[in-house]
């Protein structure tokens, strides 16, 4: 039986990556594409598929944010995030949101097409090393550490602050009004009990939260 895979990356390379590497293999068939989070949800409303293959960061909304209201509206949709995010925290966050599996942008295609079968036949898929990270944070008391106390927002701006994100860009890439991400930004301060943005980047470098903060494909 083949299986109708949806991609939603801003990235056309990336896309013409994905649709060249499951035109290549049996069983498989793009059924769509999008580039943002407006267009992603047109697409998955409006075309039948059995996968969404989901970039956590493109424009318009928080990665998070988009893949919770589609797993609201199509429950039966199969949500694999493939990302640049390595970091298990962001992981954690997906699956929470009612991904199915997670994926790097570094995995190979071999793994990319079984993750989507696996997902596809209602299984869970994490890479090894994704699951390596998984197994050493059961070592940590639950809540010890003051990101862990940040809604999905909140921590989705933490990490564009310390990209050196200034507040009007985070708020052009979320849609939402400087004022807002200000208030976030507040809100991070307090509930993490810093006393001004520098504190939150050496904390973020100390923990090492974010592989790479420099790119946001």
């Amino acid at each position: 039986m083949t299986t109708r895979v949806l991609i939603a990356d801003d990235h056309a390379m990336v896309r013409d990556g994905l649709r060249q590497i499951l035109a290549n293999a049996r069983d498989f068939e793009v059924a769509g594409e999008a580039s943002d989070a407006a267009s992603t949800l047109a697409l998955v409303r409006s075309t039948p598929a059995q996968v969404l293959v989901l970039d956590l960061s493109m424009p318009g909304r928080s990665g998070i944010d988009l893949l919770k209201q589609i797993k609201d509206e199509i429950p039966a949709l199969r949500i694999l995030v493939l990302t640049m995010h390595a970091e298990q925290q962001y992981a954690a966050r997906a699956f929470k949101g009612g991904a199915s599996g997670y994926l790097t942008k570094e995995s190979a295609s071999a793994e990319l097409l079984a993750a989507i079968t696996k997902v596809a036949a209602g299984g869970a898929y994490v890479s090894v090393a994704m699951a390596e990270r998984f197994a050493q944070s059961l070592t940590e008391p639950a809540g010890a550490l003051p990101h862990e106390r940040l809604s999905d927002r909140e921590f989705e701006v933490f990490r564009r602050l310390c990209a050196g994100e200034s507040i009007n860009r985070i708020s052009e890439t979320l849609s939402v009004s400087a004022k807002t991400v200000s208030t976030y930004k507040a809100r991070i301060l307090e509930k993490m009990q810093m006393p001004h943005e520098a504190a939150l980047v050496r904390y973020a470098v100390r923990h090492k939260l974010f592989d790479d903060d420099t790119d946001d494909a």
